[in-house]
């Protein structure tokens, strides 16, 4: 039982960074310091589009899940809500690099807009 708690523990913490290296840049509109925590986060993620990498904690919930006596993913909750989002069926060398190449460019929109205007430069 704590396998599989910690399992889906970490496969929410998943979420949460991916969901903070996709729209994590818009915190920065409001706290701008926030930029030395989102920055790595962002290279990081692209990083793992563009080569195929895989995320660290994809092994780390896979062995819990082993380790709990399930399979890979269930179909509880966290395996039939979360885990498509993340491992998408039809998800392909050409996506992960659309992918990547989306975050790049709304991190690098937003960055401009906090850090490159020159009249925010000013104030």
């Amino acid at each position: 039982m704590w396998y599989r708690i910690g399992a889906d523990l970490v496969t929410l913490l998943h979420l949460a960074f991916v969901f903070f290296v996709v729209t994590g840049g818009l915190l920065l509109l409001k706290w701008p310091r926030l930029a030395w925590l989102h920055l790595p986060a962002a290279i990081w993620g692209a990083v793992v589009e563009y080569t195929g990498w895989i995320c660290s904690l994809t092994p780390i919930e896979q062995t819990l899940r082993a380790m709990a006596g399930e399979s890979a993913y269930d179909s509880d909750f966290i395996g039939h809500y979360l885990l498509p989002l993340m491992y998408p069926a039809g998800l392909t060398r050409n996506v992960q690099i659309l992918l990547g190449t989306v975050v790049v460019l709304v991190n690098v929109t937003i960055y401009w807009w906090v850090f490159g205007q020159p009249s925010r430069r000013r104030q």
